[in-house]
């Protein structure tokens, strides 16, 4: 297959790009920035097209994205925030409708309103956000849906990877200063390894088996505060972690939602191997770091 894959500068379109060569498929990689194979600003609807023209893939893997939660809450910034994870999937998504390429559309958790304990399932369709970030990848996911009959729309959370800002080498760094880090214990969900999310994206544009889709590590659903004591742990480091309610940490500027469970029963419904727990990704992921 020849497959355009958008922000390959990032966690998880670095990766994206990396295993769809290693399989033997034709990856073309761009993003607003070199280096890559094209310099694309998907918000520009003539340019995203005549980048997808020339390039003629079968597939777009859409990875490019604002992903700055606190920071799209800016009013100086929400205009750009839309622009990107809305108008610029609306443009790939026309886009692949012209040169009938299927479209596979990385969304979040953040679409949901966060509450109770009962995990999201792909098809929910009661959509709440809680920030821009989560508004405006909810619009992308209605773009991709109003374009195009052949997509993936696949949710996923808490990513971490080698190419990028993420909290697994924000807990590293702080623990290197800090005797004790204080972390949330009331947001839950499970963490997503890029490496791992890359593989079964592929397989998903392998399979032609479209529909919304629901994608973390498997291991059940933690804490934020789980997650950073099972970082030291692994990591070998005696930093202490104090658990903290969300209002105890202190507000920032975008709210976050306390519930991210998700339901991932579909993947294995469609024959999908499910990614690995994620202590054994997190063990593997320390070891890139390395």
């Amino acid at each position: 297959m020849k497959v355009f894959v958008t922000g390959v500068g990032g966690q998880l379109g670095h990766d994206v790009l990396l295993q769809l060569r290693s399989r033997g498929h034709t990856a073309i990689g761009s993003d607003l920035l070199p280096p890559c194979d094209v310099t694309l600003d998907i918000t520009d609807p003539a340019a995203v097209k005549n980048a997808i023209a020339q390039a003629k893939p079968d597939a777009v893997i859409h990875c490019a994205a604002w992903t700055a939660v606190d920071a799209a809450e800016a009013e100086e910034n929400r205009e750009k925030v839309f622009a990107i994870n809305a108008g610029g999937t609306e443009n790939l998504a026309r886009a692949c409708k012209a040169v009938g390429a299927e479209m596979l559309y990385i969304s979040t958790d953040y679409v949901f309103g966060g509450k109770g304990e009962r995990p999201w399932q792909p098809d929910d369709t009661d959509f709440a956000p809680l920030n821009v970030y989560g508004q405006s990848k909810l619009e992308g996911e209605k773009a991709v849906a109003r374009n195009l009959e052949r997509y993936y729309i696949v949710r996923i959370a808490w990513v971490f990877g080698k190419n990028g800002k993420n909290f697994v080498k924000t807990m590293l760094n702080v623990g290197k200063t800090h005797d004790t880090v204080r972390v949330v214990n009331d947001q839950i969900g499970t963490p997503t390894y890029t490496w791992d999310l890359a593989r079964l994206l592929i397989d998903m544009i392998e399979s032609k088996r479209y529909g919304y889709y629901h994608a973390t590590n498997e291991g059940g659903y933690i804490s934020w505060y789980d997650f950073a004591k099972e970082i030291y742990r692994q990591a070998g480091m005696q930093t202490a972690v104090q658990p903290v309610t969300t209002a105890e940490y202190g507000v920032s500027a975008a709210a976050r939602p306390e519930n991210s469970r998700m339901d991932k029963r579909k993947l294995s419904e469609q024959g999908f191997e499910p990614l690995p727990d994620w202590r054994d990704a997190l063990s593997r992921y320390l070891k890139e770091l390395e």
